[in-house]
């Protein structure tokens, strides 16, 4: 019998969020899961950019909110997420046990930086993220904007282990058929995967594969870095990770973006802190 996580509920007058509907839940792992929420006809964002999602609070007390990048891309009838499921987490844990049919509180305003428009015009767009940081890049990789900006998308993607590379198969054959996207993404469209801590046709963390500049030389290039005169960057992931790789984007000469003032590479501030 599988017990629902949350149980539905009228909708509050004048509430601060939607409430919207599960329509699909994929686990990849046991730590990774994805889901699919109904679209509030009202919703507008750009791909890339982040909202607050969670779920009614139990018991009487207030919803429990975290902010998660919208893994679908602006055009889509429904809403994706990618998540991961911590066993004591206040959210996650309950997050990772919904069911179709279940109630999940949407946040009315999404907002962010991982956007075209807080990058200068380029001709290469690395996309980088480590874990459930390949969400904004679903978003943004299924974007046609995204290939009329630029002419290379180079989506990588850094885990542990093997199984942690979800969306493998979109990236490698699913986004080739799209009718929307397939042929762009068949001529502009570079999928990088690497795992740390098992054998896999690519190893090593990506900080490390920009610094040896094998990540240049992997993708068919003879440059050994970044160049802040035809490469843009968006960086997703943990802390640690988009700190380092923020440090090496600026070592190579490149200024960080904003929705305010457009640079070279961006990272999503409300989630660094």
């Amino acid at each position: 019998m599988t017990v629902s996580a949350v149980a539905p509920a009228e909708v509050p007058v004048n509430s601060p969020f939607h409430h919207e509907t599960v329509t699909w839940v994929k686990h990849w792992t046991d730590r990774l899961f994805s889901f699919g929420l109904t679209r509030p006809s009202s919703f507008r964002f750009r791909s890339g950019e982040f909202v607050m999602i969670g779920l009614p609070g139990e018991d009487g007390k207030k919803p429990i909110l975290r902010a998660y990048s919208i893994a679908s891309p602006n055009w889509a009838e429904e809403l994706e997420f990618l998540s991961i499921s911590v066993p004591d987490g206040p959210l996650t844990s309950r997050l990772s046990k919904i069911k179709v049919g279940d109630t999940v509180l949407l946040g009315k305003k999404p907002t962010g930086t991982l956007v075209h428009d807080a990058l200068k015009p380029g001709k290469r767009l690395w996309l980088m993220g480590t874990g459930t940081g390949l969400a904004p890049w679903l978003s943004v990789a299924r974007d046609h904007e995204t290939y009329d900006k630029f002419e290379q998308v180079i989506v990588c993607h850094g885990v542990r282990e093997v199984n942690e590379l979800c969306y493998r198969d979109l990236f490698t054959t699913d986004i080739h058929q799209d009718e929307l996207i397939g042929e762009m993404a068949q001529g502009q469209l570079k999928y990088y995967p690497t795992v740390t801590r098992e054998a896999f046709e690519r190893q090593g963390r990506l900080t490390t594969l920009i610094e040896t500049g094998q990540i240049f030389a992997d993708n068919g290039l003879s440059q050994t870095q970044f160049d802040p005169e035809t490469d843009r960057v968006m960086l997703c992931g943990s802390m640690e990770m988009i700190k380092d790789l923020a440090a090496l984007c600026e070592a190579h000469g490149m200024t960080e973006g904003s929705n305010a003032e457009p640079g070279d590479y961006v990272l999503e501030r409300a989630f660094v802190g």
